[in-house]
């Protein structure tokens, strides 16, 4: 057997040789067929926790790159902003604007957070009970989320950046 092959080669030992050159043989042990896979397989993931809501289909808004970070940058910057007027101008955050549906809409409040997942649960078959696992710390995961609260004349409205992007300042 050699490298894997369970088939008989002759590498030119008594002047015979059948063409099969060493480095042939080694470029075998890595190709696939004579089952050999390609390597470590990747844990399959079969759901994307804390992910934002993907877009709706009919909506055309222009997307801007990298929002992710920009949030994230928002959120370290403006816990320690001396001003956070200021920022939110810098920011080009409006403090009074109109909603696509020309709603007008005024700033109240910035809400940040901070979630720390420690545990983790997977409901049995039948669903009418649960496993619950705690994490191990590699596996924990930590997320800040950004919240802008807009009051519309009835009610608070919880927007997020992208959605404060899309505001049509007054």
């Amino acid at each position: 057997m050699h490298r894997g092959h369970d088939h008989h080669h002759d590498h030119g030992a008594g002047g015979h040789s059948h063409g099969h050159a060493h480095a042939e043989a080694h470029a075998h042990a890595h190709s696939a067929g004579h089952n050999h896979g390609h390597g470590p397989r990747r844990t399959a993931q079969w759901q994307t926790p804390h992910l934002p809501e993907p877009p709706e289909a009919d909506d055309h808004a222009h997307v801007e790159p990298d929002l992710d970070l920009v949030e994230k940058a928002f959120v370290e910057s403006f816990a320690s902003a001396s001003d956070p007027t200021s920022f939110l101008r810098l920011a080009r955050v409006p403090f009074d604007a109109v909603t696509a549906e020309g709603v007008r809409v005024s700033l109240l409040r910035v809400e940040t957070s901070e979630t720390t997942d420690v545990g983790a649960v997977m409901p049995h078959l039948g669903g009418g009970t649960f496993r619950y696992d705690p994490l191990p710390a590699a596996m924990t995961s930590r997320r800040k989320t950004l919240r802008f609260v807009y009051f519309d004349g009835r009610t608070s409205l919880p927007l997020t950046l992208a959605q404060v992007r899309a505001l049509a300042e007054t």
